[in-house]
């Protein structure tokens, strides 16, 4: 396939975005543009030179470790995030509450193996909030090979107290392409026409289809079963990856199919249902024990689950810290990435790297004496993975919408209208290519000057196009401006994601400086316009 080379990549973005390179730059701190960005100059040299961005990293996921919602980890990320940011003089340093949640979950001891007719360990981690085990359970190993309801009968009577293969086997193939990816020429250009992209974007998927809802009925038709004849523990493969990585994330509750939505308590909730110890295991390890089971081979396992619940607090929180504007100091910048982590893995990618991204770029800030006019705010979300936790802050200080009034009305608050922008970083540990506008297309005649001095960094692409779900998407809700910008995939969603492998070695280190010196270039710049960023255009 015909690959441009950089230059050319550069002139087609150059007329795309609408010949960046000849744009006006925005003078930075009222003094006129010179033949280099002064601000920009002086971010990169303390980025580039003294960053503190690794140390931050490896303090939060390797001396801290995995974060899950209120669990110990948490908080004392949560309180070590404060102290730092109080540390290097943000103002108004606060953990605030929000919820309530629910309980958190600490993981004490964990083994799993098979043990006859041969041994062998397994690569395994339970699920969040499992219950433990009634010490070291040894019991044979049942598969269930069930795909209706009459299936399922033939099982009655047979798993009580035995460890349950849960589902069907996960197909494995070959990778004929690399795990890690960068955008690619030809995928920039895309993004720079504004096509949908990337096509298998979760935003652009419609509604689950008829076989998907039935397939989801009766997946949790199937676990309730399970439950309800007294399995000792659920075995499921990794949701997603091979390979030796297994995505894991919270343990299921056997509920009947037709249980509402909203009486669907999940299992961080102390009054939830009852369920089973459970873990994941790869998909080539829980493959081959299918296969022995249905070659007639009786196995047995062995598996321990020693885990603790934390109910003293179901209270949890956002670490807030601000620097201070001046003539605009009523005005806010918002920037923010969430705490909260997976617990397989130290949460290094998702999303130690964005949090870690945020306070150095709120360091950079301190560090080089930048004052802002209007009062720059960092927030680092607690429960973002499992509670949408910032929808609580977005309620609580801007506002939310009334969906009992027809049509639906916006209730806001008096911050609503003091508010500039939101910065969100959740994608990984990619280096930025550009913006997402998302939607908000009267962004991009105010950002093609700013990305003027990272064009020859490999950022300088504007699309229309929105990004996935996160923190933002609150922000957003009720049309408040938010800024994310497009990142190198790298292995995020083929590798890290919600896995054991989303750990210190999977970061970038050079492409997350970079991404640190673009957002505290673009925060900054927003924080000193006259006017505040615009809303969408209805």
């Amino acid at each position: 396939m015909f690959k441009r080379s950089i230059a050319s990549l550069l002139i087609v973005l150059v007329l795309i975005t609408g010949q960046l390179l000849t744009s006006n730059s925005v003078a930075n701190a009222g003094q006129q543009p010179t033949a280099k960005d002064d601000l920009a100059e002086r971010i990169k040299d303390e980025e580039m030179n003294r960053s503190q961005y690794m140390e931050i990293l490896s303090h939060l996921t390797e001396e801290i470790g995995p974060r899950l919602t209120n669990s110990p980890n948490f908080r004392k990320a949560a309180t070590w995030t404060k102290d730092q940011l109080a540390g290097w003089g943000l103002q108004n340093a606060h953990l605030e509450p929000w919820g309530p949640f629910g309980r958190g979950w600490t993981l004490q001891r964990f083994s799993a193996e098979v043990t006859a007719p041969n041994y062998f360990p397994l690569i395994a981690y339970p699920k969040a909030w499992s219950p433990s085990t009634k010490g070291e359970v040894t019991a044979d190993v049942v598969y269930i090979d069930a795909s209706t309801e009459a299936d399922l009968q033939k099982y009655k009577g047979i798993l009580k107290g035995k460890i349950v293969l849960a589902t069907r086997p996960r197909p494995v193939e070959a990778h004929f392409e690399a795990t890690a990816h960068r955008w690619s020429d030809e995928e920039m250009l895309k993004f720079a026409m504004d096509e949908p992209y990337p096509p298998d974007n979760p935003v652009l998927a419609g509604p689950p289809s008829t076989q998907q809802m039935g397939n989801f009925m009766f997946s949790a038709q199937r676990f309730a079963f399970i439950a309800q004849e007294g399995a000792a523990v659920v075995v499921t493969p990794t949701s997603a990856g091979d390979g030796g990585v297994i995505q894991v994330m919270s343990a299921a509750v056997p509920y009947p199919a037709d249980t509402p939505r909203d009486k669907r308590l999940p299992i961080w909730n102390p009054n939830s249902a009852q369920t089973m110890p459970q873990f994941s295991v790869t998909a080539e390890q829980y493959n081959r024990m299918v296969r022995m089971i249905q070659h007639g081979v009786a196995l047995k396992m062995s598996v321990n689950i020693t885990a603790q619940y934390n109910s003293e607090d179901l209270m949890s929180t956002h670490t807030i810290a601000e620097i201070p504007g001046t003539d605009l100091k009523d005005e806010v910048v918002m920037l923010g990435a969430h705490l909260d982590s997976w617990h397989a893995g130290t949460g290094a990618t998702d999303n130690g790297a964005g949090v870690a991204l945020m306070m150095e770029t709120v360091r950079l800030l301190q560090t080089l004496k930048l004052q802002p006019r209007r009062t720059i705010r960092i927030a680092l979300w607690g429960g973002e993975e499992e509670a949408a936790g910032s929808r609580y802050y977005v309620n609580q200080h801007f506002g939310r919408w009334d969906r009992t009034t027809s049509p639906p009305k916006l209730i806001t608050t008096p911050e609503y209208d003091k508010f500039s922008a939101y910065y969100n970083f959740d994608a990984g540990t990619g280096k930025i290519r550009g913006v997402f506008l998302g939607g908000n297309e009267s962004l991009r005649p105010i950002f093609r000057p700013w990305l003027k001095p990272f064009v020859s960094m490999g950022a300088g692409t504007l699309t229309i196009n929105g990004d996935w779900d996160s923190d933002f998407e609150w922000f957003d809700e009720i049309n408040l401006p938010i800024v994310n910008f497009i990142q190198d995939e790298i292995d995020y969603e083929t590798r890290t994601h919600h896995t054991n492998q989303d750990v210190l070695e999977r970061i970038q280190v050079d492409d997350m400086k970079q991404a640190a010196i673009i957002t505290a270039y673009f925060v900054y710049q927003t924080a000193m316009r006259d006017e505040k960023l615009p809303h969408k255009s209805n």
